[in-house]
């Protein structure tokens, strides 16, 4: 989702100072993923540089309300990531209104099954994947780890290759898109846009990119961030997913940031990253 202020400047400046006890990872920028008409669609790549692969996985969706944000808002955390041996990439998507969904979700998978199909290059185990977003990226990664094909998401691109991951990190990203259906503001600055049409007038395609209405038993683990005071998601959406995971007993934890609003800074970044890194060694490293 969008505020005035970028994400990348309340949830990943503050990280982007956090020091690199081990070497620089390799990075490969502008990955060429995809191709949606004449668009190329691209990701970054950090891959650690003193180990030997194949190496877990874990692609990132930037925030921006779908209409805005860039891959290289993600770069200080990809680069974190590859210090802790994996491959962080960071994923350029199509965005609003100049696309509408599904795109940005087919792009998305279309992006896991680009890494799969080209782990051996890039020291990817294709076994292990992770998806990790912010505000509109974390609504995207909810929709990787709760869809298969069956929904329709997944595009025509690498198709021998799966789009399934092992894990989702979600920070803060909207889950039932119903629940902004008075929300005139949100209807007409991003869902419109998205959706390509006001809940109003088309329910239906806001209930199909809501990532509540596809949860199932077999989810992978989620691992959620919600600030206590966000004023964009409401920390509803993210209480009612984590909910409806537990029920049907998919592992979940939700991190409810107490005093924080979409995005945050300082120690609160330092703890959810550790969290975050915690998470991601228990349900990728074997």
């Amino acid at each position: 989702m969008a505020r005035r202020r970028p994400i990348a400047l309340l949830a990943l400046l503050a990280f982007a100072s956090l020091s690199f006890a081990q070497a620089k990872p390799t990075v490969d920028v502008d990955v060429v993923y995809g191709k949606a008409g004449d668009k190329e669609l691209k990701l970054d790549i950090a891959r650690p540089t003193e180990e030997k692969g194949p190496f877990p996985c874990v692609v990132c969706y930037h925030g921006g309300g779908w209409r805005s944000g860039n891959k290289r808002d993600l770069r200080p955390w990809i680069e974190h990531l590859a210090t802790q041996g994996y491959v962080g990439v960071s994923v350029g998507y199509r965005l609003a209104p100049d696309a509408i969904f599904p795109a940005q979700i087919e792009d998305a998978k279309t992006a896991i099954r680009f890494l799969r199909t080209s782990a051996a290059k890039y020291d990817v185990d294709k076994d292990h994947f992770a998806a990790m977003g912010w505000s509109a990226g974390g609504h995207l990664v909810c929709l990787i780890g709760l869809t298969d094909e069956k929904a329709g998401f997944d595009g025509k691109e690498y198709s021998k290759e799966s789009s399934k991951v092992q894990a989702v990190v979600d920070y803060f990203g909207p889950t039932d898109l119903s629940g902004y259906a008075k929300d005139q503001l949100a209807q007409k600055g991003m869902l419109g846009p998205f959706i390509g049409a006001k809940y109003a007038d088309n329910p239906a395609a806001h209930d199909k990119a809501s990532p509540i209405k596809y949860v199932t038993k077999d989810a992978p683990p989620f691992l959620i961030f919600q600030g206590t005071k966000d004023w964009i998601v409401p920390i509803e959406q993210s209480r009612s997913l984590a909910a409806k995971l537990k029920d049907v007993g998919v592992p979940v934890k939700l991190v409810e940031v107490e005093g924080e609003g979409h995005g945050w800074e300082g120690k609160s970044v330092n703890e959810t990253t550790r969290e975050t890194i915690k998470f991601l060694g228990e349900r990728l490293k074997k």
